[in-house]
């Protein structure tokens, strides 16, 4: 028997997701959405943990002819009224919460969708619904659906997990500017990991932050050593505990991100995501720009070595070519991930 599942994503990295499904062999991909991954899984014992995947849902229904107007939420109640109770996780007494999302304009508004929805999946098991439509938070034990619009399809999805994937158990430190960990996973598959000779090499970020990045790194590459550089105690502070149980594979060290103290050449990888000065402000040789940074990134990769950055607003450094771009969206803004190699 196979599951049909939804992995929500990051926007721009829709097809990366689809990549890990494949690759990993958690599924059939059935079809990419505006941040949603559509597959098949075998079973239904439990759904695959993608790295590059904000959640995995569970897949109840599909609802089609969801217009702009109010009848749509007549039509996605009745859906959620008639679902098969049998496969689906069964609402505790905590109750039922709903996020709802759509694209595009409508007559409605996700609390609407929300509130439509969720009353009548609370109502078989005599448990409440907790609406977010007055700013209420829902309790962390209420049992988790999503409903998402796009066109004139809906699915009707719930999480059987109690939290969702994008909440790394790892990740018990932050700092400001950390960046989300289903993109830091991103990077680590665009970076080609996986060809690192015997799964060894060296991994470097020179703005390492709390870790994240170098964290996620490993899953990709477990044999390797990750150098972890941040001129911020307190980040690196942050990357100490999260790595945690990460053994001899890390080394963290505090050192400005346009000096770093690393030979020529000695990076197989390099995985950064610069200070773009809206949460974190550039600090010592980077306070003037981020020139030394590319400078340093560049004389730091192997000649055969992959950089995989995030870019704002300057645009690819000079020195690199682009193999591959990626437009996301991040924090109301649109950076690139982008995968170089040095120039000769």
């Amino acid at each position: 028997m196979h599951t049909f599942a939804v992995a929500r994503a990051v926007h721009g990295i829709e097809p990366l997701v689809a990549t890990e499904i494949r690759r990993s062999g958690a599924g059939v991909v059935r079809e990419l959405r505006h941040r949603e991954v559509w597959f098949e899984t075998p079973g239904t014992a439990g759904l695959p943990a993608l790295r590059t995947a904000d959640d995995v849902l569970l897949a109840a229904a599909v609802v089609d002819g969801i217009g702009r107007d109010r009848s749509a939420l007549w039509r996605l109640a009745r859906a959620a009224r008639e679902l098969d109770p049998g496969p689906l996780p069964a609402p505790g007494p905590a109750g039922v919460e709903v996020s709802a999302s759509f694209v595009g304009r409508r007559n409605y508004t996700r609390y609407d969708v929300e509130d439509a929805v969720g009353a009548e999946l609370a109502r078989p098991a005599r448990v409440p619904y907790h609406s977010r439509r007055d700013g209420a938070r829902p309790p962390g034990e209420a049992t988790a659906w999503r409903v998402t619009i796009e066109g004139e399809r809906a699915v009707i999805a719930v999480r059987p997990a109690r939290r969702p994937l994008h909440r790394r158990a790892y990740k018990t430190v932050s700092v400001r500017g950390t960046l989300h960990p289903p993109l830091a996973a991103a990077m680590g598959q665009l970076a080609d990991l996986a060809g690192l000779s015997a799964g060894a090499g060296t991994v470097l970020d020179p703005c390492c932050g709390a870790g994240t990045t170098l964290i996620e790194a490993r899953a990709f590459a477990p044999g390797a050593r990750f150098l972890g550089f941040d001129h911020a105690p307190d980040a690196l502070a942050a990357a100490r505990a999260n790595a945690g149980g990460g053994g001899g594979a890390f080394i963290w060290a505090r050192a400005d991100g346009g000096r770093v103290p690393v030979r020529d050449g000695a990076a197989d990888r390099v995985l950064v995501n610069p200070p773009w000065g809206r949460q974190v402000p550039p600090l010592g040789l980077l306070a003037g720009g981020l020139g030394p940074l590319w400078r340093e990134v560049r004389r730091v990769l192997a000649d055969d070595g992959l950089a995989v950055a995030l870019i704002h607003d300057d645009g690819p450094p000079r020195g690199f070519a682009v193999e591959r771009a990626v437009r996301v969206s991040l924090s109301g803004r649109h950076p690139l991930i982008a995968v170089l190699r040095k120039e000769e």
